[in-house]
C-alpha cells in the first residue's frame, strides 16, 4: 500500500492508497519538531481506531515545510523500511515538467494538484486551492503546471485582521445571511466572504480570457465547499486532489524509476 503524506504549512494530512481507493486519510498540525517517533505513535494509534492492518510498501511526501521532511523520511525509513519519493527532489520525476520562468521553484503542492488535475481532467484546468494561501495553479492541454497567482488564505486574512485591528474579535468564517452585516461579526464575516467570491470570480475570469482556451476550474482544500454556495465558482470539487496527484506521480516513477 501507499501511503501519500502532504505536509501544508498549517495541517499534514496522511492517506493510505491501496491501488484502488484511498482508506483512510488522518490530519495533524504542522510541526517541525515533531519526531519521526511522535508521527508514528500518532499513526499507529489512529489507524488502530479504524480497524485496518495496513501493510504500508512505498510512501511519497509533498511538503512545502522543508523542515520536516527529514523526519518524514526518518518516520519512512525506521518504520516501514521504505525509502520515500519526495516531490521537488531531483530524483523525483513528473509526469509533465513544469514551464516557469528559469530557476524558479514550484511548490510541491502545486506539482500535484496539476498531475491530478491532468489525469482526471486532461489540462486546460485551473485548481483553486484553499490553505495558509489560496493558490490558483493552470494545468496547460498537455499537462504541464505554467504558472499561477498566490493570494492570502482566507483563514490568515482573518487572524491579520484580528491581530492588526484591536477592536476587532476573532471570527469563524461563514456564509452570512445578508452583505450588509448589522453586527460586528456580521460585518467581518460578509467582508471576507464576500471579499473571496470576488476574488476568486475575478482572478479566474482574468485567468480565462489571458489563457484564451475553455478551462475547467476545480476546488480543493479544506473551505471549497464553502465558497461553492450560491455561487457558480467552480465546475467541480474535489477534496482529494493532492492526494490524487501523489499517486499519480508515485505510479509515474514506479514505472520509469
Amino acid at each position: 500500500m501507499l501511503l501519500c503524506i502532504d505536509c501544508g504549512n498549517t495541517n499534514t494530512v496522511f492517506s493510505i492508497w491501496n491501488g484502488t481507493r484511498f482508506l483512510c486519510t488522518l490530519r495533524t498540525s504542522t510541526h517541525h519538531g515533531r519526531t519521526a517517533d511522535a508521527y508514528f505513535t500518532w499513526f499507529s494509534t489512529l489507524i488502530a481506531h479504524y480497524e485496518i492492518e495496513p501493510k504500508i510498501t512505498d510512501v511519497i511526501i509533498s511538503s512545502t515545510v522543508p523542515r520536516v521532511v527529514w523526519n518524514l523520511r526518518v518516520f519512512s525509513d525506521r518504520f516501514f523500511g521504505v525509502r520515500p519519493v519526495v516531490v521537488g527532489k531531483p530524483e523525483c520525476l513528473l509526469p509533465h515538467a513544469p514551464r516557469v520562468d528559469v530557476g524558479t521553484g514550484v511548490g510541491p503542492d502545486r506539482l500535484a494538484n496539476a498531475a491530478g488535475a491532468f489525469d482526471r481532467h486532461g489540462g486546460d484546468v485551473v485548481v483553486v486551492d484553499f490553505g495558509t494561501a489560496t493558490n490558483f495553479d493552470v494545468v496547460a492541454e498537455d499537462g504541464a503546471y505554467v504558472g499561477g497567482v498566490i493570494a492570502p488564505g482566507v483563514n490568515l486574512s482573518l487572524e491579520a485582521l484580528h491581530q492588526g485591528a484591536a477592536a476587532l474579535p476573532h471570527v469563524d468564517i461563514s456564509q452570512p445571511e445578508k452583505v450588509i452585516g448589522t453586527n460586528t461579526v456580521a460585518c467581518i464575516q460578509s467582508g471576507v466572504f464576500w471579499g473571496y467570491v470576488g476574488l476568486i470570480q475575478g482572478i479566474t475570469t482574468r485567468i480565462k480570457a489571458e489563457y484564451g482556451r475553455p478551462m475547467k476550474v476545480v476546488g480543493t482544500g479544506g473551505l471549497a465547499p464553502l465558497f461553492a454556495q450560491g455561487e457558480l465558482l467552480f465546475d467541480t470539487i474535489e477534496d482529494d486532489l493532492t492526494m490524487h496527484g501523489l499517486t499519480v506521480i508515485h505510479a509515474h516513477n514506479t514505472e520509469n524509476g
